[in-house]
């Protein structure tokens, strides 16, 4: 990948978006393992958190960006 393809894909709103939810996830690894009292491993937190939690942090994200521009 060239540097500017690089720059143009690190830039984009995709990518954006998508480093934004993998944090939420990671959160919510943290915060399940905490619970647990052992590391349930990203799958099981990516799989946990898009049944639980995908939805309603989607829709609050689209507010705050709607909010945002206005």
């Amino acid at each position: 990948m060239s540097d500017s393809d690089s720059k143009l894909l690190k830039g984009s709103r995709l990518y954006l978006e998508f480093l934004a939810e993998r944090e939420e996830i990671m959160r919510h690894k943290y915060f399940e393992s905490e619970k647990a009292g052992y590391d349930v491993g990203f799958e099981k937190a990516l799989l946990d958190w898009l049944v639980k939690h995908r939805a309603e942090w989607r829709r609050k994200r689209k507010e705050e960006q709607v909010s945002a521009t206005a």
